[in-house]
């Protein structure tokens, strides 16, 4: 059975264990406090030595880290991940994007808050706004047109971009400013098998 190291209120973590559950697929829950340092144990850092959260153990010994990456390895030849050429690339362009132009501003925001940091980060948080709504612009406009990322239907694209993306609220973002995100989400939310991130 896989085993998935986690923080559960990491949106990383959670693309991991919505799509675990999405493909039905039964898997065990280490919970690592990183807030405690616990990624960054001796123990921890056999199994990623980056010291990051999410890691997969996919074989006793044998671990997988980097949470797109960890999608990308548990979709092939399922549906969530295409078999058409121009789709696959759509998928990972649209994962590369969440990694660079959005998950540094909107996840990062976030993470402050939840850990009471805000104050303390004030003029940083200010700085990630810019950014962190032109990658929500980017996805109002595709999804004013779309009802998905990429091939038209459900893929990891979609988890990977919907992680941080429906509680961006929590980090100071203001949704209410892009109607085709919100549809999105609720179109994300009714997908079979769906968890909330705090399953």
């Amino acid at each position: 059975m896989f085993k998935l190291y986690e923080y559960s209120p990491s949106g990383n973590c959670y693309k991991v264990r919505l799509l675990l559950t999405q493909l039905n697929i039964a898997f065990d829950r280490t919970e690592i406090n990183i807030l405690e340092g616990k990624s960054r144990t001796p123990e921890f850092l056999v199994k990623n030595p980056n010291g990051r959260i999410p890691v997969l153990e996919i074989a006793p010994g044998k671990f997988l880290f980097e949470s797109n990456a960890i999608m990308f390895f548990l979709s092939e030849e399922t549906e969530f991940f295409p078999t058409d050429k121009l789709e696959r690339a759509q998928v990972m362009q649209w994962l590369f994007f969440e990694q660079y132009s959005h998950e540094p501003f909107i996840a990062t925001s976030r993470f402050w808050y939840l850990i009471g940091k805000a104050e303390e980060y004030q003029e940083a948080l200010k700085q990630k706004q810019a950014p962190g709504y032109a990658a929500l612009g980017v996805m109002e406009q595709h999804l004013a047109e779309n009802e998905f990322f990429a091939g038209d239907r459900y893929t990891i694209a979609d988890i990977g971009l919907f992680a941080y993306t429906h509680v961006a609220g929590e980090g100071g973002f203001d949704l209410t400013r892009f109607p085709a995100i919100q549809t999105w989400i609720d179109r994300v939310k009714n997908q079979p098998r769906y968890i909330s991130i705090t399953q």
